[in-house]
């Protein structure tokens, strides 16, 4: 995936005295009174602004915050939070332009934050007229927000095809970077590990990386719905009895192949979906009808650590069992530590996705993954196959 990056065009002296466009992800989580929580993404869209403030450009920045009204300014939908942390980060003031469309005052060695994008009317559905306008303010436009390359939005897509040029951010190039080593030209062995509670909501991805993997490795409902597949009972488990059929066409593939889809050999049960119940180690074939898996077995985990610790590229996304309780944690915390392992022998390892992320910060292993994809439902997308259309974009201006 070949863009032009912000740091070329730094490099290459292509940023002194010109306007600089920054599309960031700031939309961070707020508490009732509106202060920030966790300002992961904001400390993320930092290199990119020091980037083209070092290079003497004069820098705008914006970014979605929240699901506001377009065309209804309301306070809380304000990113004066923002402008107030990105202050500190930065180190020098950032002022916070409310009414930009019509144009920014701003001056080579200077950054202003332009007020939350998707208050403008047409932001949403890519409007050119409204991309036009946005693209006049600047010389080089610049994607840095993987959050949201999978929506085509008038500063996410729009901007992209009118500004004079267009280019990727460290944050978004680094992504690209990524994800295209791990599902373009991946080190073999090639394993996914997908998770979740539904075959139906991952159906898209299963399929792609099922063509693509040597393994594929399936995780809570829908390892469950799999072990239906091969008549396996489960008791209570959730699962998805409607998707066996494509469950076995997924299985099918990853044979034609010469892959594998490893299912569990023993699981842990429990009679109750909660923090205290009794678990229960036993066959998968032995669950009783009045129990549930919540996670693998030891021997499974045995199993999967083996395999991953041999794989020469993962793919993260889920977590096996409810890792949420600590009863039924042992089978994901397996999981992390063998990729952070095997990333140290030389693999390069992906993770990406809410509940993931939150097992990679339980465990402590965020600094022995290779790259912790920041974009949730970006990342799904690219799993399942598709060209996300804020990147596509910038693949056909590297063209120009």
């Amino acid at each position: 995936m070949q863009v032009k990056t912000l740091a070329q065009l730094a490099a290459a002296g292509r940023l002194a005295g010109r306007r600089v466009f920054i599309r960031s992800d700031l939309n961070v989580p707020q508490d009732a009174a509106g202060n920030i929580t966790e300002d992961t993404r904001i400390r993320a869209s930092v290199p990119a602004i020091e980037l083209a403030l070092s290079a003497g450009a004069a820098v705008m920045v914006t970014s979605h915050l929240g699901r506001p009204a377009e065309g209804e300014f309301r306070p809380a939908d304000s990113l004066a939070p923002v402008a107030q942390r990105l202050s500190q980060l930065l180190g020098r003031p950032v002022p916070l332009v409310r009414d930009w469309i019509d144009g920014v005052p701003v001056a080579p060695g200077e950054v202003v934050l332009l007020e939350n994008c998707r208050v403008n009317k047409g932001e949403k559905n890519n409007s050119d007229e409204l991309a036009r306008k946005m693209a006049a303010l600047c010389d080089v436009y610049v994607n840095d927000a993987f959050g949201t390359a999978h929506r085509a939005e008038a500063t996410t897509h729009g901007m992209a095809k009118f500004a004079p040029v267009a280019c990727a951010g460290p944050l978004l190039a680094a992504e690209i970077e990524a994800l295209g080593k791990a599902l373009g030209a991946p080190k073999r062995p090639l394993v996914a590990i997908v998770a979740g509670a539904k075959v139906s909501t991952k159906l898209t991805i299963l399929n792609n990386l099922a063509a693509r993997v040597d393994q594929l490795i399936v995780g809570g409902g829908i390892a469950n719905t799999f072990l239906l597949a091969q008549d396996v009972p489960i008791g209570k488990s959730l699962a998805e009895p409607d998707l066996v059929p494509e469950c076995r066409k997924i299985m099918g593939t990853l044979a034609a192949k010469g892959g594998t889809l490893p299912l569990p050999i023993d699981v842990v049960v429990a009679r109750e979906f909660k923090a205290d119940a009794v678990p229960r180690v036993c066959a998968a074939g032995d669950v009783h009808p009045d129990e549930m898996i919540l996670d693998i077995g030891p021997s499974s985990a045995l199993a999967l650590v083996h395999l991953l610790r041999e794989a020469g590229t993962i793919v993260w996304n889920g977590p096996i069992g409810v890792f949420e309780f600590d009863a039924f944690a042992e089978g994901t915390r397996q999981m992390a530590l063998a990729i952070a392992g095997a990333t140290a022998d030389g693999a390069f390892s992906i993770a990406g996705g809410g509940d993931t992320l939150a097992a990679i910060a339980k465990y402590h292993v965020a600094d022995r993954i290779s790259y912790i994809s920041t974009g949730g439902g970006a990342f799904l997308e690219f799993l399942e196959g598709r060209m996300l259309p804020a990147i596509e974009v910038l693949q056909q201006r590297a063209r120009d």
